[in-house]
């Protein structure tokens, strides 16, 4: 389902504050599941001007919430202009079309974002590409870029190898499926976003992982209503990460120990 072609409607071009769950399933040798709340922002990047506004949000300054241009990207050129390079070096030169990421937002200054999506459109509103943003806990990152080679649809599979060592309770191998839902068409909010990356190694299905809300514009209700009905959520996330991890330690799951980064920052 493509999203309306940039400035089609005031709504369509919206920053918004979503708000959701992180579902995570392990299948073997140990189950281990859980499922927890949590809100994440959609930024239209080609809009900047739709974060203004809020007295509780800021972009590059400290708040309640804010984000931080430099914990994307390589932390030093403007997003959109990483962005388009990236795109341009792999030979994609139609996604000049409205680009959202997808993030945690910084919480009194301090955010982990596990994953962060780029969706990158073309003019007439296709989705064109997603960039896959990925961090681990060693302060390591790595982008999967999803290029099918022409105009995506919202829903199909997508996949990419796994080459990065995210947990140490999982080998690197196999591959990742992934699929991401928009429920409106136009853009429009509220509207529900899913995206789902289940992780396939040779034997079968590993784990089966998925976030997903409900978008809301940006704007200080909202932003209260995340802050205060999600206390200190960013701190949370790496907590509930060491937490899983003790879970899977306890259980016996095997460990694996980090290997060398990946000598080349972006696989596809």
């Amino acid at each position: 389902m493509p999203i309306a072609a940039p400035g089609t409607s005031a709504s369509a071009d919206a920053a918004s504050l979503c708000f959701g769950t992180v579902w995570h399933e392990r299948l073997r040798p140990a189950p281990n599941r859980f499922r927890y709340g949590v809100y994440f922002l959609r930024l239209p990047l080609r809009s900047p001007s739709s974060c203004a506004g809020p007295r509780f949000f800021s972009r590059n300054r400290f708040n309640l919430l804010s984000f931080h241009d430099r914990d994307h990207g390589d932390g030093r050129q403007p997003l959109l202009e990483w962005v388009d390079g990236v795109l341009t070096a792999q030979g994609i030169d139609d996604a000049d079309g409205q680009v959202w990421l997808q993030a945690f937002p910084r919480v009194l200054g301090y955010v982990f974002n596990p994953v962060s999506f780029w969706f990158c459109h073309r003019r007439d509103g296709a989705l064109r590409a997603i960039l896959c943003e990925v961090r681990n806990t060693f302060g390591e990152k790595h982008c999967y870029l999803l290029d099918t080679g022409a105009a995506m649809a919202y829903g199909e599979e997508l996949t990419a190898t796994k080459i990065f060592h995210v947990s140490p309770f999982c080998a690197i191998e196999g591959g990742y499926r992934f699929r991401f839902q928009r429920s409106a068409p136009t853009g429009e909010l509220p509207e529900r976003t899913s995206a789902r990356i289940d992780h396939h190694d040779n034997v079968g299905p590993l784990l089966l992982t998925s976030i997903a809300g409900t978008s809301h514009a940006l704007s200080d209700r909202q932003i209260l209503r995340a802050f205060f009905g999600y206390p200190l959520m960013t701190f949370g996330v790496v907590a509930k990460i060491h937490w899983q991890a003790l879970r899977l330690w306890i259980k016996r799951v095997p460990f694996f120990r980090k290997p060398a980064p990946p000598t080349r920052e972006l696989s596809r």
